[in-house]
């Protein structure tokens, strides 16, 4: 029975779903926002939150414990250096999901989520 169990399967075994989430949490790092499917960004959401409120306070341990979950040096390096900084006096809720419509082909539900109060870079036209 599946009694207090939390979390979504997304049709995938264990270690595909912590190999995609580890995989999108390096992305949103690098990029500060991806697209994906809505599920798949409520999720990820679990993910990358603790990890930025981990980076608020810089110490090797918590730059170890941070390593451990996302194995990526230059991605662990912007989480301490850049996003706990920026994050330092905000209490939670890092991320925001702004759903964008359906896919084409299957309609699955489709959002972005980004950072919040992320630096806007101007595109020159």
């Amino acid at each position: 029975m599946r009694h207090r169990q939390s979390g979504r399967q997304l049709n995938r075994n264990s270690s595909h779903r912590q190999a995609m989430f580890r995989n999108m949490a390096i992305s949103i790092a690098t990029h500060e926002v991806i697209k994906t499917t809505v599920p798949k960004a409520k999720e990820l959401r679990r993910v990358i939150e603790p990890l930025i409120t981990l980076a608020k306070v810089d110490s090797v341990a918590n730059r170890r414990l941070a390593f451990a979950r996302l194995r990526d040096d230059a991605t662990v390096a912007k989480l301490f250096n850049e996003l706990g900084p920026r994050y330092a006096t905000r209490p939670g809720g890092y991320t925001s999901i702004i759903k964008c419509g359906f896919r084409t082909g299957d309609k699955a539900p489709m959002a972005y989520i980004q950072f919040v109060d992320r630096p806007v870079v101007a595109e020159e036209e």
